[in-house]
């Protein structure tokens, strides 16, 4: 009979820590984390608090990322921006991971469900992600919750495929059938026994959905439906510089470079863990 797979046991951690996707990008992910937990401390001014005087000031030994066309220091906005997109980003992993799971779950167990379920989700994919969060978010408003809204409505009906094509694949497995068969309710199989096992596919796709989230709240940000200005969000970093791209670029850099290293840390560690936890990957 075949055993469901513990994704607990010491193996699966021994081979995470020798991918070294995973050790790079888990490494550049905690340095990032810390340092938008530590803005308080590490900002070296108020990120909201302009100086005409110093307006679009080049870095240098006072503002060593520069200011922006307020007098505000881009590296404490940078700092504090990083806090918002993060908490943004996690909290759309959260919402898009329990929505996702709980309707992949219920469409891939519950045939009579499978259809309905599948049918709304592929009408939410036959638009662009960013074009749905796009809708509507500018539907709800601007606001840090409802832009949380609007990419976990983007981003999970790909997740509850993930969901879904796991426990199609885990439902149909000896040990599934050994458990019914002595007497355990759906419920219980579907919880203890069916998800379990379809942890590894989800952990990975929700890394990518953080990845996404962040990106995307920096494009609804830029356009103006994201967490509304003063809010040092990346988004609106970079939006307060597209006037200033020839005579500061900077302004627009900085933000920039903290985009790009945040989704390649996700995506290596998507990456590691992909490689660790499929197993048609395994040698």
């Amino acid at each position: 009979m075949m055993e469901p797979r513990d994704l607990a046991s010491p193996a699966p951690w021994r081979r995470l820590l020798a991918s070294r996707p995973f050790v790079i990008g888990g490494i550049l992910l905690v340095v990032l984390v810390l340092a938008a937990a530590l803005a308080p401390i590490l900002a070296p001014h108020d990120p909201l608090r302009g100086n005409f005087r110093l307006r679009l000031a080049p870095p240098g030994p006072l503002h060593w990322l520069g200011t922006d066309h307020f007098g505000r220091d881009i590296l404490s906005r940078l700092l504090f921006g990083a806090r918002l997109s993060l908490a943004i980003g996690a909290a759309t992993t959260l919402a898009s991971g329990l929505a996702g799971t709980l309707i992949g779950a219920s469409a891939g167990y519950f045939r009579r469900l499978d259809e309905p379920l599948m049918r709304l989700m592929d009408a939410l994919m036959a638009f662009p992600a960013i074009l749905l969060a796009m809708a509507v978010a500018a539907t709800l408003g601007a606001s840090v919750g409802n832009v949380i809204i609007a990419l976990a409505v983007a981003t999970t009906p790909h997740t509850s495929r993930v969901v879904r094509a796991s426990v199609l694949v885990v439902r149909e497995l000896e040990f599934v059938e050994a458990a019914r068969s002595i007497g355990a309710t759906e419920t219980r199989i579907l919880l203890r026994h069916v998800l379990l096992n379809c942890l590894g596919p989800l952990i990975v796709r929700l890394t990518y959905v953080f990845a996404i989230a962040v990106l995307a709240e920096a494009a609804l940000s830029y356009i103006g439906v994201g967490p509304p200005p003063p809010a040092p969000s990346f988004g609106n970093i970079i939006a307060g510089g597209r006037d200033f791209l020839v005579t500061a670029p900077w302004i627009t850099i900085a933000p920039g470079c903290a985009i790009i290293a945040i989704v390649l840390a996700l995506n290596l560690l998507g990456d590691g863990l992909r490689d660790v936890l499929d197993p048609r990957l395994r040698p």
